[in-house]
This record gives structure tokens, C-alpha cells and sequence, in this order.
């Protein structure tokens, strides 16, 4: 099985991404610096290590099954629609869930895709 182009879905993923890297360590800075710095390591350093073989055109650290990169792009969503309910005017936190939600229902083929990789 191919993996399916997915260029839109990777675009509103990339930019839910951005979300989550910026309005985490926002919302959590008003708790702990600590917590706000491991946010982005959480955010950042998981997808880069981990990855699905075949997902994409960078070779991953560690090699893990389809089930596990769609569990690091769901902890991202879930990230950036919470942290911009925290941090951001009522406007931009409903765009940025209008977007997750649009998010979810263009990742599906490229899920059905990774969950055949391996479980």
C-alpha cells in the first residue's frame, strides 16, 4: 500500500504544530518555567525522534508502529486546541479547533495508511 498524498493535511498539521510549539510553554509559564521548556522538548523532541517508516522522507531515530505517530499528532492537537484556550482571545482559540477539527478529518487516509504499518 502507497503512502496517500496528503499535502493539505500536512499543512494544517504542520500549522496546528506551530500552535502547540507556541501556546503550550505559554500557557504553562504561568505555572512553571520547568514545565514550559519540557513542553517543547515533549512537542518538538517526540515527532523528531519517533516516526513511522515510510511516513516521511527523513530517516527517524527510532522506528515505531503507524498506531504511535498518530498518537504524537493527537497529543499536538489536543496541545494546541487546549493551550490556545488558555492563552489567546475566544477568536483565535475557535480558529485554532475549527482547524484540528478540519486537521482530524484530512489526516484519515495518511491514518489508515500508518495503521497499516505495523501495529
Amino acid at each position: 500500500m502507497e503512502r496517500p498524498d496528503d499535502r493539505l493535511a500536512s499543512a494544517l498539521r504542520f500549522s496546528t504544530e506551530i500552535v502547540a510549539w507556541v501556546a503550550t510553554p505559554w500557557a504553562l509559564s504561568r505555572s512553571s518555567w520547568v514545565l514550559a521548556v519540557l513542553s517543547v522538548v515533549v512537542l518538538i523532541g517526540l515527532p523528531t525522534v519517533f516516526g513511522t517508516p515510510g511516513d516521511k522522507p527523513m530517516q527517524q531515530m527510532v522506528a515505531v508502529p503507524g498506531v504511535v505517530t498518530i498518537l504524537l499528532v493527537l497529543l499536538q492537537l489536543v496541545a494546541a486546541v487546549v493551550s490556545a484556550w488558555v492563552v489567546w482571545p475566544t477568536w483565535a482559540a475557535i480558529v485554532v479547533s475549527v482547524m484540528a477539527l478540519v486537521c482530524l478529518f484530512t489526516e484519515r487516509e495518511r491514518w489508515r495508511w500508518l495503521l497499516s504499518r505495523g501495529r
